[in-house]
């Protein structure tokens, strides 16, 4: 199968693309992909360490300031004729488009050529991207039961998030290897790079509260925060880190999580039934996370916190009462078990190879 795949801008849409590429090598060994992303976003460095041949365009999202979407504009007409010759060029079978704005021309393109186009969503609140690429598509796979209300139900199928089986296959973490205890509970907190700034600030005080406690704290605080995080002195049940590669590993062995409501996160969480306390960014488009975060609240499969209510103590009230309550965090779990889609990445697969098929 030839493929040409788009998603840029985040994790959140890079990593489901990386997990549907992973899912047709497995499938079909023999696989060609071309991945189109944008000129300066993370993409451009994580695609080609896969060794997966990597395109780029100039692309901008649209914002308040009327002279930089000027810009915006005049980079988006000539993506149109830079991605139509990648296409041709490339001949593929299909084109995939898993989020962000540098899916636009590349879907609008693909479909104008007369090629087959599936677009995967992983919010619950279809992105502006997306629902404009909804008439340019013949295939839409929804991660959220929730999300099926906004998308067409003619081709709209629940395929999960595909982040989730790459998940479920990592080996768990040994929790000695990070200096913690196997015999005490663990929580895990982690936040994104979305105004964790501000929660990082947030924390440096919080986290001295928990001294004493018969359970351990691992706060990975992302690169970008640690120096001003270890400059302050933490309880001995405390652990600070700046990063951990493979993040599901770590999962495995967690208690309760504390993290953002990104998609993919939630979908790992659902993936390994982790109870968590979810404290969604308020600095994303239209609300996703909040929105997200609703589907495991509603469920009775996560519990929020809004970052506007991070007062002196309301975090570790939270977690302490949490995490010595057996009956809750087992509540979540077997909740989670109630949301969990199995095999998203094969569904993926699947449905694509469907569509394949038809055009021959």
């Amino acid at each position: 199968m030839k493929v040409v795949i788009s998603a840029g801008g985040t994790g959140g849409h890079i990593y489901p693309a990386l997990a549907i590429i992973n899912k047709i090598k497995e499938r079909e060994p023999d696989s060609e992909f071309l991945y189109i992303g944008t000129h300066n976003r993370m993409e451009k460095d994580i695609i080609p360490t896969k060794g997966i041949p990597f395109k780029s365009i100039e692309m901008y999202g649209f914002n308040k300031n009327i002279f930089k979407n000027f810009k915006t504009v005049k980079c988006l007409i000539k993506s149109f004729k830079d991605t139509k010759k990648m296409i041709k060029d490339f001949n593929p079978d299909i084109v995939i488009g898993v989020g962000g704005y540098v899916t636009v021309p590349v879907i609008v393109s693909a479909k104008k050529l007369g090629y087959k186009t599936f677009l995967h969503e992983q919010n619950s609140l279809p992105g502006k991207s997306n629902k404009f690429l909804i008439k340019y598509c013949d295939l839409i796979g929804a991660s959220f039961k929730s999300s099926l209300e906004y998308l067409p139900k003619d081709k709209t199928i629940l395929t999960g998030n595909p982040c989730s089986e790459d998940a479920l296959s990592k080996k768990e973490v040994n929790k000695s290897d990070l200096k913690l205890s196997n015999s005490k509970k663990l929580v895990l907190i982690v936040m994104g790079s979305l105004g964790a700034g501000r929660v990082s600030d947030y924390l440096k005080k919080e986290l001295q509260k928990f001294e004493g406690k018969q359970y351990e704290i691992l706060f990975v605080t992302g690169k970008s925060s640690y120096e001003s995080v270890i400059k302050n002195k933490y309880p001995d049940n405390v652990k600070i880190i700046p990063f951990y590669e493979g993040l599901p590993s770590l999962m495995k062995k967690t208690d309760l999580m504390v993290t953002r409501a990104g998609a993919s996160t939630l979908s790992e969480i659902i993936a390994l039934k982790v109870p968590s306390l979810i404290i969604p960014s308020p600095f994303v488009a239209n609300n996703h996370q909040y929105i997200n975060a609703l589907d495991l609240v509603k469920a009775k499969a996560g519990v929020m916190l809004e970052e506007k209510d991070l007062t002196d103590g309301a975090l570790f009230d939270k977690i302490d009462n949490l995490i010595k309550d057996d009956k809750k965090l087992n509540e979540m779990k077997n909740n989670l078990s109630k949301l969990n889609i199995d095999g998203s990445a094969d569904i993926i697969y699947d449905n694509i190879k469907r569509l394949v098929d038809e055009n021959r």
